[in-house]
């Protein structure tokens, strides 16, 4: 597995969930975490842990293909297709395990 720095305490990364590269060059993993009794996506920056919300955020003004975003500082957009894939995986897992997913940046879109 490969390593990643500014993970918090008590966060446990596990597999990769999506994976692709900014136009700007950045490598973007979305991994599956189990963080404080549930599981969530976390989002890393070329190995390097950016906070935020444990599942894509619908954009306010969606534009293109972008209609989701993840990590703030920057902030990563997503297409509807890798949001649904990214919620989907954390569903299940919380599903399998049979944990309620609890959001705290919003609204519970699960």
């Amino acid at each position: 597995m490969p390593e990643f720095s500014d993970v918090p305490c008590g966060m446990d990364v596990q597999e990769s969930i999506m994976s692709k590269e900014t136009k700007n060059g950045f490598l973007v993993d979305v991994r599956m975490v189990k963080h404080k009794r549930q599981y969530e996506a976390a989002l890393f920056l070329n190995g390097k842990y950016k906070p935020g919300p444990g599942i894509p955020r619908p954009l306010d003004n969606p534009s293109g293909d972008t209609t989701h975003w993840m990590g703030v500082r920057p902030s990563v957009g997503l297409t509807y297709e890798e949001a649904h894939n990214i919620i989907s995986e954390v569903k299940a897992q919380n599903d399998l395990h049979r944990i309620q997913f609890t959001d705290s940046w919003g609204r519970d879109i699960l």
